[in-house]
């Protein structure tokens, strides 16, 4: 179990950024999907400023989203497959949350092969914007 540090938005729930895109021969991506793979409405999309390669969709974080986290190099990737178990308020008015590790894959192999299949949507699209060239826009998100 893992502890992470989320940001808060105005209202002072806690969110995630969709962040990543390619260069050459790098990329990463983070994307944020429901318990279930699906795709989640974001908060806020970023339409200016920088956007290479940086943060592009707001969401709100829930206890059971699923983080995944993409690095590449050329076609070589290294993926993690998160799970928030639960966020907290620390009375520095930090959030806080417990995060899981469920699924890793690298050096061409998932070390838990039954989660990938139920985010394989998810690691897709972070496959994809890995390999969009200074990406600017969110990839794996619904409409209202």
């Amino acid at each position: 179990m893992e502890k992470w540090v989320f940001e808060r938005s105005n209202s002072g729930l806690p969110v995630f950024w969709e962040s990543g895109g390619g260069m050459s021969n790098t990329g990463h991506a983070d994307i944020i999907c429901d318990a279930t793979g699906n795709k989640k409405v974001p908060i806020f999309i970023r339409t200016g400023g920088e956007l290479a390669i940086g943060k592009h969709a707001l969401f709100v974080v829930n206890p059971g989203d699923v983080i995944v986290k993409l690095r590449r190099h050329h076609r070589d990737y290294t993926i993690e497959i998160y799970r928030v178990v639960s966020i907290c308020k620390e009375e520095d008015g930090r959030v806080v949350g417990e995060v899981e590790c469920v699924a890793k894959y690298d050096c061409g192999e998932w070390d838990n092969f039954d989660v990938p299949l139920l985010y394989s949507c998810a690691v897709e699209a972070a496959k994809q914007k890995s390999h969009i060239y200074h990406c600017r826009y969110p990839v794996y998100y619904r409409t209202k």
